[in-house]
């Protein structure tokens, strides 16, 4: 594993231990060139896949870049980064379920949708503006109103329950 401090390709592992899912292996690595120290994990990877963008590109997964949209969709809610990775982790598992190597981007969005409305309705809200294209406050209201939430529910009036 090369350092990403100094760039030496050969560092050593420290410590290995399972992650708090089960689902990687946490290894402490220490570069002999620079002492520098840094994390790897290590999962089962099933096969290689690739999103199908609305333009017609194709792009390998980036399971770094789920995690970093998620985190965007969170930022500032109550949800501890463990709870991420967990959701990643389901995510990724269920697209490799699928059984293809090519999946389109919108089958992706769906299962992010679909795992945001289950933990946070105010990360589900922002992830949507950006995944649906909202332009104007009017998308958000036709969203919500498609989505089920109305004023009739407890909290539905803008004010805090």
């Amino acid at each position: 594993m090369k350092c990403p401090f100094c760039g030496h390709a050969d560092t050593q592992v420290k410590d290995s231990r399972p992650s708090d899912d089960g689902a990687a292996i946490r290894r402490r690595r220490s570069c002999p060139q620079c002492s520098g120290r840094f994390t790897t994990f290590e999962r089962v990877q099933l096969r290689e896949l690739v999103i199908l963008k609305r333009n017609g590109r194709r792009t390998p997964f980036d399971r770094d870049k789920l995690e970093r949209s998620l985190g965007i969709a969170l930022r500032k809610r109550p949800v501890q980064p463990d709870q991420i990775e967990q959701m990643v982790s389901r995510i990724v598992r269920q697209l490799e379920s699928l059984g293809e190597t090519e999946i389109p981007s919108s089958v992706v969005g769906d299962f992010i949708m679909k795992a945001l409305k289950g933990l946070d309705e105010v990360a589900y809200v922002r992830y949507a503006s950006v995944y649906k294209d909202f332009r104007h406050t009017g998308d958000f209201a036709r969203f919500l109103g498609d989505e089920g939430y109305n004023d009739d529910k407890p909290g539905g009036d803008g004010a805090p329950e």
